[in-house]
Order: structure tokens, then C-alpha cells, then sequence
């Protein structure tokens, strides 16, 4: 597809109105930063959409489906399951520790998670009765309080004080309006047993040092510091979220493939029954998102106050990376779809939360043996309708990557990424995962620079860096 796009500046580039485009589409990038033809186009056509409002992408930008990974996308009068994505509230959160790191101590907790929470696709943990998985799937993290009599170790070891400071410190305080009334029967059997489990592809706990502070004041705040040990969990709504995915993109195809740009940019229409429903089973998957984050952080604590004694480990923040939201913007209400996107609100717009007096934390990780940021939104981010990359961002595909490789580990394609560069890539990180055989997928040569990328949000002033941190032990599924 031919398509013209305009440098306008060291880090902007956009695609001007073009064929059926009804908005020009912006990318933040710099000329550092390889953009996919591909990627271009599935914004562009995203551009088309009918109602379309904005159209944005961030450096961290890659193919989708549908819409690229990185992009925010926004509309009057439709919302788009495919411009959430599969994985509903995959998203991050940041435990901190009062402990300097420590690279031994690292891998002692990091082995004592692994026994706690599993690792990789199609694991279960708690299994909860279909009333509780309701309220847990239509109330969020404050859905918990409900179920909190039940026998078993995470909920012996659950503290409500800690939970409800949690609160106060995740989006949407951890509870979106859900009606589980719109989810199918699958879905809710594939997610009653899987909270506290982390899933596979690019989800990871690390256990990090805060490498660098670049704003004391605002990592005081936060409750950061140079040498620090911190945890750090990137996860979503599992096969739950996956199944409500792809139950409404289904509904959206028969209702608008005869008016959407293509069949993956199918929609519904706001004000339908069919809309309606895909908000609330939505909400449902972003609360389980929430809740698994919430109960993996429990078993964090557990893990560390068992091993080290009691101790304040408070969270930084918690934040969805796949969403849509109904916000305010230059005037008008429009959904906002963030897909590989983070929320960076200002402080301007963090009224009555905890963070009123700062702004919002934003939490972007690097890819496995990276670097990862905490960063802070900032008034300029409206040109974005507040909102950053989400993380590195691929470079090439999973099976580029690694190539074919059987579950025996028997080679059948080989990838670019040989088992040297792979094992340099990582020196000095203790890697726990579940498949030693996918888990060049997601080694760090298969991403962008995150140091690039983040210089990028800050130069435009997106976002303001407040730390970096580095990996010191990796559990990947």
C-alpha cells in the first residue's frame, strides 16, 4: 500500500487525509525508530473509521490486529473490541520493597514466587464458585472483600489494610462496572480457576534495581530510591479476557462489516444493545485483570515477608495498557481505545486521588533483559489524549525470533536469534521460565530500544522520566 507520510518535526511524522481517511493519523518517532509499512496502514485504515475522532500511534508502534500495538485510537459514536485487543487489561503494576538491591537476594525471591504463582498458558490457581467469580468479574479488587472468608492460603495471607491502600493506587481504584450477564459461559469457565496466574507470550515478574532516579522529589513521591529493590508484574485477564475478545468481535462483524474499513475494523454502534454489552463484559475482563494483579501481589508479599520478615511493601501503581474508556478531550466525550497504550493523566486531570499533586504514574517496562521505566504524565500528553507507549514494542515476529521449534525441543525452523546471542543478551539475569524452547520469543533483540523509546515520549514531553530500573531475576511463562 502506497502511503504518504510527512516528517514534521525530529519526532513527529503523519500521515495527512488520504482516500477514505477522515482524520490525518501522528506517530511519535523518531529516525532511530524502524516503523512497519504494515503498521502504517493498519493505522491509516483506522483513520477511516466511521466517527473517528483521533487517530495516534507511539514509537513503541508494531502490527496488531486490526490496529497496530501502540496506538490510541478515538470515536464518537462506536467502540471496537479489536482496538482494545485480545488480552483486556493487560497491564502493569510496581511492588516496592524497603531492601537495597541485592542480585543474590533476587533470585531467592524470584525462585519462591515460581512455587507461588504459575507460570506460562493454560495454568490454574484460584478457583473461585461462580457467585464469587461474579462479583469479582462485576466489582474488581473491591469485588474481594466478598470473597474474603474462603479457606486457602492466599486468603489467609490477604490483608485488607494493605488492599485498601491498593485501592487508592490502581485505575479505576481497581473496579470498572461489570455485568457479568454479557459474558458467555465459556469465558466464565475459562477464568474462574486462572486468577493469580501470570500467562505466557511477553507477560514477566521481575524482580529489579532502580537503577537511576532522574526526579527525586517525584520518586519520593512515589516511594522510590536509587539502589532500590523493587518487583515488578505485567500481566491481564488471561483466557477470560481472550474468550470475551473474541466472543464480541465476532458480534462486531455482523453488525458493520458492511461499513467497516475492513473485516478486522469491525464495530459497534453506541447506543445498541450489542454495544452496551460488549462495556460491560469488557469491564468484567478489565476487573479480572485488576483482581489477578491484586492476588499476585499478595503472594509477592507473602513470599518476601516470609523470607525476610514484616516490612511495608506498597505498590507504586497499577495500570491497563488494552482499554477503552469514554473520556473528555478538547471538549468533546469519546471513547478512547488504548491498545499498547499507557493512561498519562497530569495532575491537573488526578483530582481526588492519591496522586492529585504530581500526576500519574507510568509504568513501562522494557523487554526481558531491558530496562524498564517509571515515568509521570504531564499536561503536554493532551496532544495525545494523555497517553504513551505501553513498552518497547516488537521488531519482529515471535516465530522470526525464535523460529519452529517443537514442544521436545526439536528444531524444525531455525531463528534469527541464535542460542548465543540469546544467553549473551541475558548475562548476569537469573531466568526462570516455563518453555525454555519459545522463550527466545521474547528475548530483547526481538524488540526496539526501550532507552530510545522513552527518550522519544520525553523529548515530545509526553511523559517525564522519574526512574529507571534494570531486571536482576525474570519469571516468564
Amino acid at each position: 500500500m502506497d502511503i504518504s507520510v510527512t516528517r514534521k518535526g525530529d519526532y513527529e511524522l503523519v500521515v495527512e487525509k488520504q482516500d477514505r481517511m477522515l482524520v490525518e493519523a501522528t506517530i511519535f518517532a523518531s529516525d532511530k525508530i524502524r516503523l512497519e509499512p504494515d503498521a502504517i496502514a493498519q493505522l491509516k485504515n483506522a483513520a477511516c473509521l466511521p466517527s473517528v475522532f483521533r487517530a495516534l500511534a507511539m514509537p513503541d508502534i508494531h502490527v496488531g490486529y486490526g490496529v497496530p500495538i501502540g496506538s490510541v485510537v478515538a470515536t464518537r459514536d462506536i467502540i471496537l473490541p479489536a482496538a482494545v485487543g485480545y488480552d483486556i487489561n493487560c497491564g502493569m503494576r510496581v511492588v516496592t520493597t524497603p531492601m537495597k538491591a541485592d542480585r543474590k537476594e533476587a533470585v531467592r525471591i524470584a525462585e519462591s514466587i515460581r512455587r507461588d504463582i504459575p507460570l506460562g498458558e493454560g495454568k490454574r490457581n484460584i478457583s473461585l464458585s461462580e457467585d464469587d467469580f461474579r462479583v469479582v468479574a462485576e466489582r474488581g479488587v473491591k469485588g474481594l472483600r466478598k470473597v474474603s472468608r474462603k479457606e486457602g492460603r492466599i486468603w489467609d495471607v490477604r490483608d485488607e489494610k494493605d488492599e485498601n491502600e491498593d485501592i487508592q493506587k490502581i485505575e479505576e481504584y481497581g473496579s470498572m462496572e461489570g455485568d457479568f450477564s454479557t459474558i458467555s459461559r465459556r469465558a466464565a469457565e475459562r477464568g474462574r480457576s486462572q486468577l493469580a496466574t501470570l500467562g505466557g507470550g511477553n507477560h514477566f515478574i521481575e524482580v529489579q534495581e532502580v537503577q537511576k532516579v532522574f526526579d527525586t522529589e517525584i520518586a519520593g513521591r512515589f516511594g522510590l530510591w536509587q539502589g532500590q529493590m523493587v518487583v515488578m508484574i505485567h500481566t491481564g485477564s488471561r483466557g477470560f479476557g481472550h474468550q470475551i475478545a473474541g466472543d464480541y468481535m465476532a458480534k462486531a462483524r455482523q453488525a458493520s462489516l458492511d461499513r467497516a474499513p475492513n473485516k478486522d475494523l469491525c464495530f459497534l454502534d453506541i447506543g445498541t444493545e450489542a454495544a452496551a454489552d460488549y462495556i460491560g463484559a469488557m469491564h468484567c475482563a478489565a476487573n479480572f485483570g485488576f483482581v489477578n494483579r491484586q492476588m499476585m501481589t499478595v503472594l509477592v508479599r507473602h513470599d518476601l515477608r516470609r523470607l525476610y520478615g514484616e516490612m511495608p511493601l506498597p505498590i507504586v501503581y497499577d495500570v491497563a495498557h488494552n482499554i477503552a474508556k469514554l473520556e473528555e478531550h478538547f471538549g468533546q466525550e469519546v471513547w478512547v481505545h488504548r491498545k499498547g497504550t499507557t493512561r498519562a493523566f497530569p495532575k491537573s486531570r488526578m483530582g481526588g486521588t492519591i496522586y492529585a499533586d504530581v500526576g500519574q504514574p507510568v509504568l513501562i517496562p522494557g523487554s526481558m533483559g531491558t530496562a524498564s521505566y517509571i515515568l509521570v504524565g504531564t499536561e503536554e500528553s493532551a496532544r495525545t489524549l494523555n497517553s504513551v507507549n505501553h513498552g518497547a514494542g516488537r521488531t519482529m515476529s515471535r516465530t522470526k525470533a525464535a523460529g519452529v521449534v517443537s514442544r521436545k525441543g526439536k528444531v524444525k525452523r531455525a531463528g534469527v536469534i541464535t542460542d548465543e546471542d540469546f544467553r549473551e543478551s541475558m548475562a548476569g539475569i537469573h531466568l526462570i521460565c516455563e518453555n525454555r524452547y519459545a522463550i527466545k520469543q521474547e528475548a530483547p533483540q526481538a524488540y526496539k530500544d526501550i532507552d530510545e523509546v522513552v527518550r522519544v515520549v520525553a523529548e515530545v514531553g509526553l511523559a517525564k522520566i522519574v526512574a529507571r530500573m534494570v531486571p536482576m531475576a525474570v519469571l516468564k511463562g
